[in-house]
């Protein structure tokens, strides 16, 4: 076979075919020629070169078993990195984006502590006086009082002494009449001159208990006569004029203890009415004297006891158990 990139380079040398069986005859040698000290081949070159061969030796023989696959080669060795390429050029700066949509607004968070209490401002000053308001209208006369009983017919005066007899034949004069007895005294008016009814129903009224020092509520209104006895709330009632009221109480309580009146937020002590035991009311009667106008009356439990008192509600039955406060003007 030749190189055909090296002929030049190749010499020539004849070989001897000798013939299969061993005999040696001589014939023509069969001239042929070998590139000897040819570079080396790819694979590639090495191949075609070697068909080249096996044409021009003879006949191709039968092709032999394949042969087992050669071991893969070692991976050669990473090359060095090559140095690092120019920077291109900065490209020109991208369009603004849309915005994006508003996102839905998130849950609520938690309160916070809360702060600590701020210092207390000044007190401002005091405004001045307003106008005077206009006078009211003069509200109606009230009822005309009931008249007062009689009063008793006084003694009857002594009768006069009588004349002395006069002489004979001659008329005697007719004594003076004595002096007429003096009139008695005329009576104080009688009756009652204004009364009020103020009362509760145990449910609703009174429904938490009343401590010491705290006045039971009347909070309703029951027959009212003349205008000297209002109220003022559900537990102070007004006396507006100055004069003698008979007062009566009545109140049903669970717990033993007492009750009294009080006269412009004194206590006053011959009112005094309790019990000790027991499921009974506890009732008071007293007569009170005023000495100023618009006094104000309550029915209280006293200061300094133990116990408050619970309005027995539904006392004895079915239906709501009442409590009176009966206020009547008489002098």
């Amino acid at each position: 076979m030749s190189c055909p990139d090296t002929k030049k380079r190749c010499k020539r040398k004849p070989i001897i075919v000798c013939h299969p069986k061993g005999k040696k005859k001589k014939r023509h040698p069969h001239k042929k020629h070998i590139c000897i000290k040819c570079p080396p081949l790819n694979g590639q070159q090495l191949l075609s070169e070697l068909a080249e061969a096996i044409v021009t030796a003879g006949p191709q023989g039968l092709a032999g078993a394949l042969g087992p696959q050669g071991l893969t080669g070692l991976v050669g060795a990473i090359g060095a990195l090559g140095p690092e390429g120019l920077a291109g050029a900065l490209g020109p700066q991208g369009a603004a984006g849309l915005a994006g949509a508003i996102g839905s607004l998130g849950p609520q968070g938690l309160a916070g502590a809360l702060g600590p209490q701020g210092v207390a401002g000044l007190v401002g000053a005091i405004g001045s006086l307003g106008p005077e308001g206009l006078a009211g209208a003069l509200g109606p006369q009230g009822a005309a009082g009931l008249a007062g009983a009689i009063g008793a017919l006084g003694p009857q005066g002594l009768a006069g002494l009588a004349g002395a007899i006069g002489a004979a034949g001659v008329t005697g004069l007719t004594g003076a009449t004595g002096p007429a007895g003096p009139a008695g005294p005329v009576g104080p008016t009688g009756g009652v001159l204004g009364f009020a009814d103020f009362f509760a129903l145990m449910p609703p009224d009174n429904a938490a208990t009343v401590a010491p020092n705290t006045d039971v509520s009347f909070p309703q209104d029951g027959p009212i006569s003349g205008t000297a006895i209002t109220r003022l709330n559900a537990s102070s009632f007004n006396l507006a004029a100055i004069g003698t009221y008979q007062v009566l109480f009545q109140v049903n309580v669970n717990e033993a203890g007492q009750l009294l009146l009080t006269l412009n937020g004194a206590d006053l002590a011959y009112t005094v009415v309790g019990r000790a035991t027991g499921t009974s009311q506890i009732v008071g009667m007293a007569l009170v004297q005023t000495t100023v106008i618009n006094s104000v009356i309550t029915v209280r439990n006293p200061a300094g006891n133990a116990a408050a008192l619970t309005i027995t509600p539904l006392a004895g039955g079915t239906r709501s158990d009442s409590a009176h406060l009966v206020i009547m003007q008489i002098a």
